[in-house]
C-alpha cells in the first residue's frame, strides 16, 4: 500500500501503482493547493510522482529504493530525463569516446566483488566492500540537474547518500584539505584504458568543504535501481553544481590529502578544464560558449532549442557561499 505524506496529502506509491488517471488527479489537487498558497512540500511530492510516471526504469537491474531527500535543493522540480537517454548517452572514456560506446561496451565491467580503499590523512583508513558501503547510511533519492561541459544537460533521479556520511566515519585528520577520487583502470574489462586520450587511472578531486557539502552525493543507483555499468557502477560521485566530468565513476580509492590533487582532465588540458569546474555561464570554454545548453530528450538533437544555463547549475543558493570572495574566472 502507498505511504501517505501527512504534510502534503500526497501518496508516495510504487512505480507500478502509478496510472495516467492517478497523475491526472494529482495535477488537479496540485492546482487547488497552488491556488490556496499551500505549494511547499506538496509540489515536491507531485514532481517526484510525475517523474516516476514518465521515466520508470525497465526493471532489468536490482532495485535500490531511496527515501525522498530532505536536503535543501536535492529534489529538482523539472521533467526527469528518460531512463533510456540517461543510460545510453554517456561520457565514460574507459569504454570509448562516442556517446553510445559505454552502453555498448560496459557489459565487460565486473562489479562484484568491489572494494573502495580509504587512505591518506584519516584516522580510520581501511577497505570497504560495496555491500558495506551501501549499508553505511540510509539511501535517499536525489533528483539532480546534470550539466556536461560540452553544453548538454539532463535531470536524473540518483540514489545514494551524502558523501559527508562516509567522511565523518573515517575521521579526516586536521591537515586534510582535499579529497581525491581514483577510479578503476582495468585493461581487461575496460577496453579503452591505455589509450592516449587521458592519463589513466581517471582521477578527480574536491576541496574538503565541497566534499562535505550535503548535496555532494555518493551514488549507488539511479531511477530506483542499482547503477548500470555505463553510468559508473557500482559506486560513483555526483556533484550537481559542477560539470559532469567532476563526478568520478566506478571509484576504487578515496584519498585524503593536504595538497590539491591532480585531476584527469586538468592534466590533459589545464587551459580548458580547471580544478573547480563549477558550472558558470559567464566563463566560456575556450572553444564554445557556456551560456546555454541543450536538454537531452527535448527533441531536435543537436538543433534542439537551447535553454539558459544557471550559475552553479541552479544550486547557487545552496553552494554559492563556498566560493565567496573567489575570482571564479581565475579559479574556473
Amino acid at each position: 500500500m502507498p505511504i501517505r505524506s501527512s504534510s502534503s496529502g500526497f501518496d508516495h506509491p510504487r512505480a507500478s501503482e502509478i496510472t495516467p488517471r492517478a497523475v491526472y488527479e494529482d495535477r488537479r489537487r496540485m492546482m487547488k493547493l497552488l491556488a490556496g498558497g499551500a505549494a511547499g512540500g506538496a509540489l515536491a511530492a507531485w514532481a517526484g510522482r510525475e517523474a516516476l510516471a514518465q521515466t520508470a526504469a525497465p526493471g532489468k537491474l536490482a532495485p535500490l529504493p531511496g527515501a525522498k531527500s530532505s536536503v535543501a535543493g536535492a529534489m529538482a522540480l523539472e521533467k526527469v530525463t528518460d531512463y533510456k537517454d540517461a543510460s545510453t548517452y554517456n561520457n565514460f572514456y574507459e569504454f570509448g569516446t562516442d556517446k553510445a560506446d559505454p552502453a555498448k561496451n560496459a557489459h565487460t565491467l565486473q562489479t562484484k566483488p568491489w572494494t573502495v580503499e580509504i587512505e591518506g590523512l584519516v584516522k580510520k583508513p581501511g577497505k570497504y566492500g560495496i555491500e558495506d558501503l551501501i549499508k553505511l547510511s540510509a539511501q535517499e533519492e536525489r533528483i539532480y540537474r546534470l550539466r556536461c561541459v560540452e553544453g548538454w544537460s539532463m535531470v536524473i533521479p540518483w540514489v545514494g547518500y551524502s558523501l559527508a556520511e562516509l567522511i565523518k566515519k573515517v575521521e579526516p585528520q586536521p591537515g586534510a584539505k582535499f579529497v581525491e577520487f581514483v577510479t578503476l583502470a582495468d585493461k581487461k574489462t575496460m577496453p579503452y584504458v591505455g589509450s592516449a586520450v587521458l592519463d589513466w587511472p581517471y582521477t578527480e578531486g574536491l576541496r574538503m568543504d565541497e566534499a562535505m557539502h550535503p548535496l555532494t552525493l555518493l551514488s549507488f543507483g539511479m531511477y530506483g535501481e542499482v547503477l548500470p555499468n555505463q553510468n559508473g557502477a557500482p559506486v560513483r560521485l555526483v556533484v550537481p553544481w559542477k560539470y559532469g566530468f567532476k563526478s568520478a565513476k566506478s571509484i576504487v580509492k578515496i584519498r585524503f590529502t593536504d595538497k590539491e590533487p591532480s585531476t584527469a582532465w586538468n592534466k590533459a588540458a589545464a587551459n580548458e578544464y580547471g580544478f573547480y569546474s563549477n558550472v558558470n555561464p559567464n566563463v566560456d570554454h575556450p572553444r564554445w560558449s557556456q551560456a546555454s545548453e541543450r536538454r537531452i530528450g527535448d527533441g531536435g538533437g543537436l538543433f534542439a532549442k537551447r535553454r539558459k544555463t544557471e550559475m552553479f547549475n541552479g544550486y547557487e543558493a545552496q553552494v554559492g557561499q563556498l566560493y565567496a570572495g573567489m575570482d571564479l574566472k581565475k579559479n574556473f
